[in-house]
């Protein structure tokens, strides 16, 4: 790029370069749109902006906008703020603001300023009003040598003013608005009584302060606490006791989830001085923050490249209807993620606007005022009537009546009090409620009794309409379901007739296909072969294998696929994945049968069943060295032709173990090709749905991203390192180590490092191998598992490595894998 800008530069007439310069100083801002620092005696004006070294995040002036397509000018903010936003990601995301309860209008904007006032503070300054500074910082213990502060807005995201000695005088960390960044604590200061608070903003166009905020209580005893600000109502909290359950929580759930493409690791540190949490990423270039919402839940929120948009991971309540009077006064949270809430019969929306900014706290009025009047004589007079719902989780802070004893009670006690709005009657308990109705959920996260009705008081004439669109309704629902009842028993009866008359196979799939010498047997030839499907050889997840042996006494293996969408998929993906190659390291294919319903793949038969067998079952012949080292080497070479030789590269998608099958000379064949995906040779890569066995999946699988044929690469390597060790890959935890998990692969690469090989190789083999093989084997294993794809070798330059053709470097220890078990005996290589 920069040469680029140099030719260009170059190509330029001295005249041009005169009048460029010129401009430049007339109208260059006084902040560099490149430099991270506000130093004292600069602004930083509107349309200026900090950027990060790493150029993550920006500082500048903003205006909200509610990203809807709208022709009003409803959905962008009146008003300007001073925040920081992610800087390369293209839904604009803000994570901190400076003046969230004074917005800058724009007859402000021209005068305003950020700028170091004279104390040291970093000011926004408006020269347009008498209160001059709209918003400023406040350093405490500030001194005479910290006067000369300057501002600095760091790779993590976080606004710091420093002294001329470097020394950190306040930073935007300990005052959040809604959103909690890697590497900030998230808790309360002992010493300086400070607690962070983070507060939900009001609604997409107005970051000012929401109905929902989040804390650690600082007495100590209710750990986490989320709670309404007005009135005052907590609705949920978690004790953080000496073994939070924040932290296995969040990592569990977090190291699985495919659209993570960073690991997130929590932490929790409590001592005499601090109490917090707080996670990092150990993906620097992704993006990811912890946020409290306008409902009132707080989620963790990952940027996914593959979807263009923040995906949210986890959140807290699970039941978006928890929060306290989420969805305001008479309405229903229905949990449902299109619509949040909806209005109570015979309600409509107070605020729409409000409700598109996602703000529902005003809630719903009625269509129909009361009918109600008191006298003097403490009597009242009302033609209301009420409206039962069912299946409700109760409003909020109900009133017991204890002299109603039965339902009809209830209701008088109800109708005799103007303020009184519904009533309920269970368990011989009635209870009412005065003023609003607030969190009246059908989502609640719980079992809600049948009995649980709530008799909503309306107008006597919203009543009547009510019933008769109901009865209207009845009669259509009845008509309707008795047109369909006919139309979809006549095409089943068809189906059933034309089914019987062809033999369908379940779509263009057909003999004319089965070229290249694959066979299409019937259904009754197979069963003959396989004696009636008698002798099983294994299962899988689509099926069933059966030995079987046909008219020329060639011995076959006959899997049937179970279910009709998944085997047909497989089915499918098997005869166009092998149907037409032929390679020594790849099962042949024979042939397939397609009748109605039945999915069966015939198969060469492999005497030796699969490599797991021979690995990890003590019944089962060992393997030695010798055969281990062939058989790593036939398996790359199988892999190598499918990803370089194939008309279409081929992702197998699911190399393990069990997929490695061997013939009578213990030659491996890979097998089971039902989650092939294919990339055409114009492409390097494609997006699939998430698929392979948990154990050999590369770390892209996890991020959402479109797949290489690197992710074979990966569980390659996972193999390579079982067929070393002659066991499974999983953890577990050493005795008398804290915290250390002997995880394999990181094992593998600390004493592949060390020198120390021979530890690690299968005891079964009792000694007798090579041991520069076994160093080559595992440098190709530890290279192959990299976290970062490009960092893996293809299978072509494994098959080079293997035959002894070409060398490897020391390979370094995967960061994602030391993450995972927790190792810190890293080696630096």
């Amino acid at each position: 790029m920069h040469s680029k800008l140099q030719n260009r530069a170059f190509s330029m007439t001295p005249l041009y370069i005169l009048l460029g310069l010129l401009l430049f100083s007339l109208h260059a801002p006084p902040c560099s749109a490149a430099n991270d620092t506000l130093a004292a005696g600069r602004a930083l004006a509107v349309g200026d902006k900090l950027l990060s070294r790493n150029g993550k995040f920006a500082l500048g002036f903003f205006q909200p906008d509610a990203g809807i397509s709208k022709s009003s000018d409803n959905t962008t903010s009146p008003g300007w703020y001073l925040g920081i936003w992610f800087n390369k990601i293209p839904v604009f995301t803000v994570v901190w603001v400076a003046n969230r309860e004074r917005p800058i209008t724009d007859q402000e904007l021209k005068l305003t300023q950020l700028k170091i006032i004279r104390d040291g503070n970093l000011a926004i300054l408006n020269n347009a009003t008498a209160e001059s500074i709209v918003w400023s910082t406040h350093i405490v213990n500030r001194t005479t040598t910290s006067m000369n502060t300057s501002a600095i807005l760091l790779n993590s995201g976080n606004l710091v003013i420093e002294s001329p000695s470097n020394v950190e005088l306040w930073q935007s960390f300990d005052y959040p608005t809604d959103a909690v960044l890697p590497g900030a604590k998230f808790g309360w200061n002992k010493v300086t009584r400070l607690n962070r608070i983070a507060i939900s903003k009001r609604n997409l166009i107005d970051p000012g302060l929401g109905s929902y905020s989040v804390e650690l209580d600082s007495n100590g005893t209710k750990g986490v606490i989320l709670r309404r600000r007005n009135p005052s109502v907590e609705y949920w909290s978690w004790t953080s006791d000496k073994s939070p359950t924040l932290i296995p929580l969040l990592k569990s759930l977090l190291d699985m989830d495919k659209r993570t493409k960073g690991l997130i690791i929590p932490a929790y540190v409590r001592n005499n001085s601090e109490e917090y949490y707080t996670y990092t990423s150990s993906d620097e270039s992704s993006s990811s923050f912890v946020s409290i919402d306008m409902s009132g839940q707080i989620k963790m929120n990952v940027w996914s490249q593959a979807n263009q948009s923040w995906q949210s991971i986890y959140a807290q309540p699970a039941d978006p209807c928890s929060p306290h009077a989420t969805c305001g006064p008479f309405t229903i949270c229905t949990g449902n993620s299109s619509s949040l809430c909806d209005c109570m019969v015979s309600f409509s929306r107070k605020s729409p606007r409000d409700w598109e900014l996602g703000d529902r706290t005003e809630g719903c009025f009625r269509n129909t005022p009361l009918d109600c009047t008191a006298s003097n004589n403490n009597t009242t007079s009302s033609t209301d009537m009420f409206h039962p719902i069912t299946h409700l989780k109760l409003p909020y802070n109900p009133q017991s009546i204890q002299d109603a004893t039965t339902q009809s009670k209830c209701e008088q006690a109800c109708l005799t009090s103007c303020s009184c709005t519904a009533y309920s009657y269970q368990n011989n308990r009635c209870s009412i409620w005065h003023g609003d109705l607030l969190s009246a959920n059908k989502n609640d996260g719980i079992e809600i009794k049948s009995e649980d009705v709530l008799y909503l008081r309306l107008a006597a004439k919203d009543l009547q309409s009510l019933r008769k669109n109901k009865r209207r309704l009845n009669v259509g629902l009845v008509t309707a379901a008795s047109i369909i009842s006919f139309v979809l028993l006549m095409i089943m009866l068809l189906l059933l007739i034309w089914r019987n008359r062809f033999k369908w196979c379940g779509g263009p799939l057909n003999y004319s296909q089965a070229s290249g010498g694959i066979i299409a047997f019937r259904y009754t030839d197979l069963g003959h072969a396989t004696k009636n499907f008698s002798e099983k050889l294994g299962a899988g997840g689509f099926g069933s294998v059966f030995k079987g042996v046909l008219s020329d006494l060639t011995t076959i293996a006959v899997k049937r696929l179970d279910g009709a969408r998944q085997g047909e998929k497989q089915f499918r993906a098997e005869v166009s994945s092998i149907g037409l190659i032929q390679h020594i390291n790849l099962v042949k294919l024979i042939g397939f049968c397609c009748e109605g319903d039945k999915r069966l793949l015939v198969y060469e038969h492999m005497s030796n069943g699969s490599l797991d067998a021979h690995l990890f079952q003590s019944n089962a012949t060992v393997l030695n060295w010798s055969i281990r080292y062939q058989i790593a080497i036939g398996v790359a070479r199988g892999l190598s032709y499918l990803h370089q030789s194939c008309h279409e590269c081929i992702i197998h998608c699911d190399i393990k173990p069990e997929n490695i099958l061997l013939d009578t000379s213990f030659v491996p064949k890979i097998a089971d090709f039902g989650m092939a995906a294919f990339v055409g040779r114009d492409f390097s890569r494609v997006l699939t749905t998430f698929r392979g066995t948990v154990g050999y999946l590369a770390p892209e699988w996890i991020s959402g991203v479109a797949i290489t044929p690197k992710v074979d690469v990966y569980s390659f390597g996972m193999v390579l390192l079982e067929m070393i060790s002659g066991m499974r890959n999983s953890p577990e935890v050493q005795s008398g180590s804290s915290n250390h998990v002997a995880y394999f692969p990181v094992q593998a690469i600390s004493k592949l490092c060390g020198g120390d090989m021979r530890s690690l190789v299968d005891p079964q083999l009792h000694g007798d191998f090579n041991l520069d093989e076994v160093e080559r084997v595992c440098k190709v294993a530890c290279w192959c598992i990299q976290d970062n794809e490009f960092d893996r070798p293809t299978m072509g330059e494994v098959v080079r490595v293997l035959e002894g053709l070409q060398e490897l470097d020391m390979p370094p220890m995967p960061r994602l894998l030391a993450a995972i078990t927790g190792y810190s005996d890293v080696p630096s290589v």
